[in-house]
């Protein structure tokens, strides 16, 4: 084995970090240019400039959501299988709504008509805020603890309902997530679009970016005052992952117990709110491809945050504190891990490469002219 077991259940809490954010950074900047859509194009070639965009990327940017997806399912199968139990209507909506994104993508344009192509922006729009929204709401009940239960034979069941989930601090969980994604395509289309189109797009970019550090700083404050999960005591983490084997207690504010013991975690809610601040600047003053950079690191001060915040946890047990899932016990075997590791060496690094290959090989600003002038070469 490369390493032991221990170093590769934190690897793994490491790597699947990596891959959402990676999948943030990438096909979340897909989602948030969606929700603009309507908003920053006002006729149906501007809108068209927006989609294109995007147009020689959405589908390659979705790697990363599939990755992530099938890395939880083969480093943590007990959260695969308790989130896919409780969130399970949750999912199902994501999955529904994500149908509208390659329909719309390949048939908006198919049909020469007004009302058509209008029907199809809305499911565009549909198709990438349901998912921004879910996804939000899901990690803000990790935060409340999630009602199931573990049985002697290491059986899940869960006992809460989907309408439970929207629960308000959830909802506000929900909204970091849309103006994030909202903010960080601002800043994609103010760099690759032009005249009025980029203009809108930095404006609406700065409206979210200010909304997020509203929301988010509100987030924080909530979350100092939840009713926070820490390890009594644990089972050796070298063992075999047992989710049974471990005391756990609740208190106030224990969320927040990490970044007084490692004072050093602080630095990603203030890289997040750091890079809003920095990319509102930069957008202000025209300088998009900052503000663009800025708005990848400040998503990864964001979903750090709620890593390091939750940490060691992955999904706590509102019912039974003592089966909450951690990263020490709710993981696959040595060696399945260990397997994965070195697929992840190698696969993950060529993901990033044909990936930066696409975007520097298309890198260009698209304009009305041009998708005016090449009407069926276009998305």
């Amino acid at each position: 084995m490369i390493f032991d077991y221990e170093t590769l259940k934190m690897l793994w809490w490491l790597i699947i970090g990596v891959l959402l954010i990676g999948f943030a950074i990438t096909d979340g900047m897909d989602m948030g240019v969606a929700m603009l859509l309507r908003f920053v194009g006002k006729t149906d070639s501007e809108r068209r400039t927006v989609i294109n965009t995007i147009g020689a990327h959405w589908d390659g940017n979705q790697v990363w959501f599939i990755t992530a997806g099938g890395a939880l399912f083969a480093a943590w199968p007990m959260v695969y299988a308790a989130a896919f139990s409780g969130f399970y209507f949750a999912m199902m909506l994501v999955l529904f709504a994500l149908f509208f994104r390659p329909l719309g993508f390949d048939y908006r344009s198919k049909v020469d008509s007004k009302h058509w192509r209008n029907n199809w922006d809305w499911g565009l729009f549909a198709g990438s805020a349901i998912p921004a929204l879910v996804f939000g709401v899901a990690f803000g009940n990790l935060f409340l603890g999630v009602p199931f239960n573990i049985d002697n034979l290491l059986r899940v069941s869960y006992q809460g309902s989907f309408f439970a989930l929207l629960n308000p601090f959830a909802l506000i969980a929900g909204l970091v997530s849309i103006t994030m994604l909202i903010a960080h395509a601002g800043m994609w289309l103010q760099l690759r679009t032009a005249d009025q189109v980029a203009e809108r797009s930095g404006q609406y970019g700065r409206y979210s970016l200010l909304a997020f550090i509203v929301l988010f700083a509100a987030a924080g404050v909530w979350v100092a005052n939840l009713t926070g999960y820490q390890i009594v005591s644990m089972g050796d983490t070298q063992g075999h992952a047992d989710p049974l084997a471990k005391v756990v207690t609740t208190a106030q504010g224990a969320w927040l117990n990490n970044y007084s013991e490692r004072p050093w975690t602080m630095t990603f809610p203030i890289l997040a709110f750091a890079m809003a601040l920095c990319a509102l600047l930069f957008s202000k003053v025209n300088k998009p491809a900052l503000g663009l950079l800025a708005t990848s690191v400040m998503l990864i001060g964001v979903i750090m945050t709620a890593g390091v915040s939750l940490f060691p946890f992955i999904m706590p047990s509102s019912n039974n504190p003592d089966i909450s899932l951690t990263i020490w016990d709710a993981v696959s075997s040595h060696r399945t891990l260990n397997v994965m590791f070195i697929a992840v060496v190698i696969f993950v690094p060529l993901i990033l490469a044909y990936t930066t290959w696409c975007y520097v090989k298309m890198w260009r600003r698209v304009t009305v002219d041009e998708i005016e002038n090449n009407p069926h070469g276009s998305y």
